[in-house]
């Protein structure tokens, strides 16, 4: 009897996002192909399938497999058809996985877009001078490196203009300028401030998105709608109506522009959204991109065009099912309107009206993210938003209108959040004050080459008026060659050299970057000689001070992405027992027992880091390469001493992360590991803070490189620090603090960002079994 033949199967990359909308869109995209009798296979980051077990619950199979780097999803994809597990369908919902997409799709020969027309839309200027060459209207636009750079832009051009990232999403670090003088905070805005990023000129006009689909390898317009947003500086979405209420002369010119522009960027395939405003001088088109548009539209189209199914006619069009165009793409009846909440900042006290409105009955959606006692940030970006109310009605006005009135009877009572000790920040140079204290580990911890049982707990404090200002706090371990009473000697006569300065600094011209005199401060003392241990406690405490007196997280204050949830690790030291519940495992290696260990391993259904510490030699490597092969772990970290080895390890585990870690502490380190091992392993302590841990992790990112950020064994305080650059890396291994401290182990915990300066660790319920699984 032959097998039974395999069902046709849709491959979704990149899942979804953590934020509801995401998963939303994942989940509706994943239920119409199955209604279609697709299986369905999602990839995604592991820390992200993880966090969204209602995506992964959606999906027949989940595997981990990075958006970000697209030939690898390519290559894997390829393996599997290799295997006899090809896809029939290749599609994602979220912007920063299209181009795996494309790339995915092209390696496979399904229907997609060319893989050069979506790098060209995904890099804003490249696609501002693609349109500008194909005829359509572009504001002025430059890629700057530096201030510099951006300072001659606005010199030669005519203002306002905009500060945005090259490649972004969510309006996240988009802000207006009018002048120089409005241009250190807006860079100080940019998610990555190493990263280039581009100065356009502003325009002036009504804002608009296009969404449709394409059919046939053409563009069909479902919807114009119209857009309002927060005044400048920032440019965040308020709210949305569909259809817009245009004249039909301006919507046909409207539809026309875009379907004419898609076609010039030789994209054919999926969703669009596609961004213009409409000005004096006539339609200026803004970003393009090849998913539905945020904002909840995905939700309101169906329901202003009843029957519509977004994903279900990208499948039914590339599988050849598409047999009745005008039943799949019924007409406009309705209408429908998305409002976001924008509740003052401040510490929330009390929220009356909610119940009223998530009960409407022309409410399709509504969603609220905070009650009393959170804390409601600015609203500078879609990232911000904390809430929303969907709802459909007749006209686009009464929908605008309904929307808006729903909004507006929810009241939010807040209180102000004062920066931590305010009024005893004045001008006094603060006061500096260092602690040591030997602190015994809660249980061994054992790797290849030595045991570890004591640390020397260090403590730096910055004092005014008798208060904290600004902490510091790290442990040193003399097995890594870390000495705790030199450390102490060190952090405090630099954090004493640096007091004043840091003083004249803050009160200087207004709008100076408060970090930069601390970098360069630091660098000196790097070039000085002083260690990286004495480097971190002093930067600690001297950003825990900044960002107390800005009233903000260290992260938000270094223009960091918010780190959201981290994802852990569970490090198993040589000799304990290994757990199965299929959590990502780091196996320590490096010893003895080290093929009973790989073979205990075959089958575990878990992700599996291995780290051997630079524990084996060539002949090691030659007894273990068929069991690493077999085992193809998604990381081998450190795996030799002599690194002439590395090539013949990547070349004989395709599959595998190679990381560096020991001895990597310096941008030449970093550039050492991305070069000869693809990736390294990131650890504060080593490259002396925070500061220059990003510069090593911007690079790596530029590089394409692995990233795991991970920790020696530290106070639950460094480790919370380390943990806000979390969200810049592909693994989290930044759980030294359970052996340091009496907090519980556990696979998951986020930052408790209310409070301004260094968040703290906020635990909550460990995941069920389903959802660590669904790795």
């Amino acid at each position: 009897m032959s097998a039974a033949p395999h069902p046709r199967e849709l491959l979704l990359i990149g899942g979804g996002g953590e934020m509801t909308l995401s998963v939303d869109v994942a989940v509706q995209a994943l239920e119409q192909a199955r209604a279609r009798g697709l299986r369905t296979h999602v990839t995604n980051r592991a820390d992200t399938l993880a966090a969204t077990p209602a995506v992964t619950a959606a999906a027949d199979a989940a595997t981990a497999v990075d958006f970000a780097r697209p030939g690898d999803t390519a290559d894997w994809a390829a393996g599997r058809a290799a295997d006899g597990e090809r896809p029939a369908l290749v599609f994602g919902v979220r912007e920063m996985a299209q181009e795996a997409v494309a790339a995915t799709a092209h390696a496979l020969e399904l229907p997609g877009n060319p893989p050069a027309a979506v790098r060209r839309i995904r890099t804003k200027d490249a696609c501002r001078a693609a349109l500008a060459a194909a005829g359509f209207r572009q504001p002025a636009v430059r890629v700057c490196r530096d201030a510099s750079e951006a300072r001659a832009f606005l010199a030669a051009t005519a203002g306002p203009w905009v500060v945005k990232p090259r490649d972004g999403a969510d309006s996240a670090g988009v802000r207006k300028v009018t002048g120089p003088d409005d241009l250190p905070a807006a860079l100080a805005q940019l998610p990555d401030r190493e990263a280039p990023f581009l100065v356009e000129e502003f325009v002036d006009g009504r804002e608009f998105s296009v969404e449709g689909v394409f059919v046939g390898g053409s563009p069909r317009v479902l919807a114009v709608t119209a857009k309002e947003k927060l005044p400048p500086p920032y440019f965040v979405e308020i709210g949305h109506v569909l259809p817009a209420d245009l004249p039909e002369e301006t919507r046909r010119s409207v539809e026309e522009t875009v379907t004419a522009a898609l076609t010039a960027l030789e994209l054919c395939f999926g969703l669009f959204h596609v961004e213009l405003w409409l000005t004096a001088e006539g339609i200026v088109l803004g970003e393009v991109h090849v998913r539905i548009g945020g904002g909840w539209i995905h939700r309101m189209l169906p329901h202003v065009r009843p029957g519509l199914e977004l994903y279900g006619t990208v499948y039914d069009d590339a599988l050849g099912l598409l047999v009745d165009l005008p039943a799949s793409l019924p007409a406009p009846e309705r209408a429908a309107a998305a409002r976001y909440f924008a509740p003052p900042e401040g510490r929330v006290t009390a929220v009356t009206g909610w119940d009223a409105v998530r009960t409407h009955p022309a409410v399709l959606h509504a969603e609220l993210r905070v009650g009393p006692g959170d804390v409601v940030p600015g609203f500078r970006s879609g990232g911000d938003r904390v809430g929303a109310v969907v709802v459909g009605a007749a006209t686009p006005a009464e929908a605008r209108e309904l929307a808006r009135e729903l909004v507006a009877s929810v009241h939010f009572t807040v209180e102000p959040v004062e920066p931590v000790d305010a009024v005893d920040m004045g001008d006094d140079v603060p006061e500096v004050r260092v602690d040591l204290e030997p602190r015994p580990l809660t249980s061994s911890f054992r790797i290849s080459h030595m045991t570890i049982e004591t640390v020397d707990h260090l403590r730096l404090r910055l004092l005014q008026g008798g208060r904290t200002v600004g902490e510091g706090e790290i442990t040193a371990d003399s097995g890594y060659g870390q000495d705790g009473p030199a450390i102490a000697a060190e952090a405090e006569a630099l954090a004493r050299t640096l007091a004043a300065a840091s003083d004249d600094a803050h009160h200087g011209a207004d709008g100076a970057d408060p970090v930069a005199p601390l970098r360069a401060a630091l660098e000196k003392a790097a070039a000085d000689g002083v260690g990286a241990p004495a480097r971190m406690l002093v930067e600690m405490a001297f950003l825990d001070r900044a960002a107390r007196r800005a009233g903000v997280p260290v992260w938000r204050l270094l223009g960091l992405p918010e780190p959201g949830r981290v994802r852990l690790l569970h490090t198993v030291p040589i000799g304990e027992d290994i757990p199965l519940d299929g959590r990502p495992l780091k196996i320590k290696l490096g010893g003895a027992d080290d093929e009973q260990i790989l073979r205990s391993l075959l089958g575990v259904p878990a992700p599996l880091i291995l780290d051997a510490n630079r524990g084996w030699d060539r002949q090691d490597w030659e007894r273990l390469r068929p069991l690493l092969a077999e085992l193809a772990p998604a990381v081998l970290e450190d795996p030799v001493r002599d690194p002439a080895l590395l090539p013949a390890i990547r070349a004989a585990l395709p599959g595998t992360a190679v990381v560096l870690d020991e001895g990597i502490a310096t941008a030449g380190d970093a550039a050492f590991a991305v070069g000869t091992a693809g990736g390294l392993n990131v650890k504060l302590m080593r490259f002396g803070g925070i500061l220059p841990a990003l510069d090593a992790l911007s690079d790596a990112t530029e590089k394409g490189a692995a990233r795991m950020l991970g920790c020696f064994l530290e106070p639950p305080r460094a480790i919370a620090y380390a943990a806000q650059l979390a969200g810049l890396c592909d693994w989290s291994d930044l759980d030294g603090h359970f052996w340091v401290s009496d907090d519980r182990p556990v696979p998951s915990y986020g930052l408790d960002s209310d409070a301004p300066g260094i968040p703290r660790i906020a635990y909550t319920p460990e995941p069920a079994r389903g959802e660590a699984a669904a790795i």
